[in-house]
């Protein structure tokens, strides 16, 4: 796991390399390295800070070059050995044990057809000098970043966001239609960014910028025509188990100790007990927050789950007690994250990855995806249950249910009331059509509300963040409900939210996270899976539980499923409440109009008044307007206002 920085004929891109990379220091603190030289197709600058992993020696640093190519890689190539040997077979002699070379070798002789031999994570861009040609690529589901910035002939690309932004210089613009997304989702889709002239290169995509910068970009892998459209077999539950044992397995290839997140809840302890059968020994983390915290929000207690997961199978298990100053670290969080994130796991994700790094740990595995593939969150069942509760007579829906329900209050003084929120926000999307109630069940605004929130016009950009999902929900797979929702959240909700927060949470504390449920089999294997046998009544996840049972006792497999929570509404009321009134009624998007003045009083009123939840709108709102603060200071610094 690494940061990689560079570009092709962007004029200041050498001389300012050094102070580039240094803002992504934090993803490879073991060794940094650049390359310039003058190309047929200009200057090429490429610079890398290198997380040893695997092959720790000298030689595998980078930039990596080789016959003519040099290459900048983020990620790991987990079936790397196997590849060695096949290209072995070619005739390819080999001066490193590392991945990186791996992948130079394998572009060189396979060319585009190399990418889809990969199974890992990778972000990547190789200089040919033979040819001129510059070329990027990302992996199928977009686990690693990548930031590309198009100015004239040249180009420009980077792991984060951060150290693009001063080569945009005046040309700095704020994308209105990403500012949007990011409070009707609380996160970025994947194909929005936050400034004009910067994209994020599509997953499974590659890219070639040819001297004179034409630029091309290819798909190599398309998950509406791979995964929606396969007509591969079914698959068994025996099957399921052979295939995400050999994906942790292969997650496990590493020079350097590899441990796990383990919540107690199913999907992170199949990944630690696997783990567990391929280390012999096995260190895992979890965390836990303050008992008024936990009260406040009802959450579940996770940690007795975790504690009975390590006592039964030996593993030692580093208990993580969270207390932030969460009123100082929310700044420092929108600034890691480059990008404004309603999600408050990623400070989950950002501390424990630190308290890990600080004892020595490298490597975690997480297992994040299984919700996404499998149908385990509840927002998926609410929408197949929605589907059943529009059969009822309209007299008890609207007459009777929905008048019972909203006089209901969420919280106490002391206590929030989770079953009274869960059927208020059921309630706000029973009665819509299936792709819209989907939307609805995870957005904070429908198409109506947004408009009537927001304290200008933006008719375009409104009409072309729903149009998107829209187009994008269609793309699943046709007849199968469950399926089309799994579609939509592998390419929307996982990419969007939980890849990304993991990625520079974890990135921010110099800790390489791997994700053995987002690997090409195992989500093939999923969406050989019909619908009816993820969600079989009430139950999520049906058949990954099935296959559990060879591995955890009925106990954690069987359990009340707990979200990752986090304290937000203690925080909202207690630590954050100055900063709520300091910051949202006068700032910066009401200031530019994304948001009326009178919508945000009103959130911050219903909530503090317990009529409505809205800790994670006001959550939300403080990321958005942090983060437009923060571009604003950025943009003073440049001599620009936009």
């Amino acid at each position: 796991m690494c940061g990689i920085l560079g570009g092709i004929n962007i004029n200041g891109l050498a001389a300012a390399l050094p102070a580039l990379l240094d803002r992504i220091a934090h993803r490879g603190p073991d060794a940094s390295g650049t390359h310039v030289e003058e190309g047929r197709g200009g200057t090429v600058a490429l610079g890398h800070r290198r997380l040893s992993i695997i092959d720790l020696s000298a030689a595998a640093n980078q930039p990596f070059e080789k016959d003519g190519h040099i290459l900048v890689f983020n990620g790991e190539i987990y079936n790397y050995r196997q590849l060695t040997k096949e290209l072995k077979a070619l005739g390819v002699v080999f001066r490193t044990h590392s991945d990186t070379e791996v992948v130079l070798e394998a572009w060189k002789n396979w060319g585009s057809a190399s990418l889809s031999r990969m199974r890992g994570m990778f972000a990547f861009a190789i200089y040919e000098r033979h040819s001129g040609r510059l070329v990027l690529a990302r992996d199928p589901f977009g686990i690693k970043p990548l930031y590309v910035m198009k100015r004239g002939d040249g180009l420009a690309f980077s792991s984060e966001l951060k150290a693009l932004v001063p080569l945009l210089g005046a040309g700095a613009e704020v994308d209105d239609g990403a500012v949007l997304a990011s409070l009707v989702y609380s996160w970025l889709p994947d194909d929005y960014c936050l400034y004009h002239d910067v994209f994020k290169l599509a997953a499974g995509h590659w890219l070639e910028v040819r001297p004179g910068g034409t630029v091309a970009e290819h798909v190599y892998w398309d998950e509406g025509r791979d995964l929606a459209q396969s007509d591969r077999p079914e698959v068994g539950v025996e099957e399921l188990r052979e295939i995400i044992a050999e994906s942790v397995k292969l997650h496990m290839v590493s020079d350097v100790p590899v441990s796990t997140f383990l919540s107690g809840g199913l999907d992170s302890s199949i990944l630690t007990v696997l783990a567990k059968q391929h280390a012999g020994r096995l260190e895992s983390y979890t965390t836990f927050f303050r008992a008024k915290d936990q009260a406040l929000e009802a959450m579940p207690d996770d940690l007795g789950y975790a504690r009975q997961v390590a006592k039964l199978h030996g593993i030692t298990l580093h208990e993580i007690e969270l207390q932030p100053d969460v009123a100082k670290l929310l700044p420092q969080m929108v600034d890691i994250l480059d990008e404004p994130l309603g999600d408050a796991s990623a400070i989950n994700v950002y501390l424990i990855c630190r308290a890990a790094r600080d004892a020595g740990v490298k490597v975690l595995l997480s297992g994040i995806g299984a919700d996404e593939i499998f149908a385990g969150y509840r927002r998926q069942y609410a929408c197949t249950l929605a589907s059943r509760y529009q059969r009822l007579p309209a007299w008890l829906r609207d007459g009777v249910i929905a008048r019972l329900v909203s006089a209901l209050p969420v919280a106490g003084e002391k206590r929030g009331y989770r079953s009274i929120r869960w059927a208020k926000r059921f309630l706000s999307f029973a009665n819509l059509p299936e792709e819209e109630a989907f939307l609805r069940s995870y957005a904070h605004y429908d198409r109506c509300e947004l408009v009537a929130a927001m304290g200008r016009e933006m008719p375009g950009e409104v009409e072309e963040l729903f149009h998107r999902h829209a187009v994008l929900y269609a793309q699943g797979p046709v007849g199968e409900h469950v399926n089309r929702m799994c579609f939509t959240d592998l390419r929307l909700f996982l990419r969007g939210l939980n890849l990304f927060l993991t990625d520079r949470a974890s990135m921010a504390a110099s800790t390489e996270v791997r994700v053995p449920f987002v690997d090409l089999e195992v989500v093939k294997a999923a969406f050989a899976t019909p619908g009816a046998r993820k969600i079989v009544g009430q139950e999520r996840k049906a058949i990954l539980k099935k296959a559990a049972e060879a591995w955890l006792p009925r106990s954690i497999i069987y359990r009340p499923k707990a979200m990752f929570s986090m304290p937000l509404r203690s925080w909202i009321r207690r630590d954050l409440r100055e900063l709520v009134d300091d910051t949202l009624s006068e700032g910066e998007i009401v200031g530019r109009g994304y948001l009326s003045r009178r919508h945000v009083r009103t959130l911050i009123d219903r909530d503090r008044a317990g009529i409505v939840d809205n800790c994670r709108e006001i959550w939300k709102l403080l990321t958005v307007d942090l983060w437009l603060r923060r571009q604003k200071q950025l943009a003073v610094a440049a001599g620009v206002l936009n």
